[in-house]
């Protein structure tokens, strides 16, 4: 048994930190498969692994914010809340070509058609509302 500063007993790490670390890897997973495939996301998923780090391990927390790759975008996005220009651009490209595939493959009745069609303008106004990183 390891002992804390405070003198009592460390048990090992909490249920919670536990969940988040297992989130923060799920998402940083998800992250790395978003950067093989074309067409999903992977910024958003290592957004969601640095909230879920940064409750369970600020070493990994670090880890993803000093990458060389992905570290400026999670730094703009965590600091202002700010999308590249360049991000915001492929973003709403991946938006407009998934739903062309999914128009054009699955030829949606008219009801399902305008509500993925309004769900992903809604997405599209989000990421364009949100500041422009440097």
């Amino acid at each position: 048994m390891t002992w804390r500063r405070d003198n009592k007993p460390d048990r090992g790490a909490s249920p919670s930190r536990t969940l988040w670390l297992a989130l923060g890897w799920f998402f940083v997973l998800l992250g790395f498969v978003g950067a093989l495939l074309p067409l999903m996301p992977t910024t958003i998923f290592l957004i969601l692994a640095v909230g879920c780090f940064a409750r369970s391990s600020p070493r990994l927390e670090a880890w993803l914010l000093d990458h060389p790759r992905f570290g400026p975008s999670l730094r703009a996005w965590r600091e202002n809340g700010a999308i590249t220009k360049k991000g915001k651009l492929l973003a709403c490209t991946g938006m407009a070509l998934g739903y062309a595939v999914f128009w054009f493959t699955a030829r949606p009745g008219l009801t399902v058609d305008v509500v993925v069609a309004l769900a992903l303008a809604g997405c599209a106004a989000f990421v364009l509302s949100r500041p422009t990183a440097r």
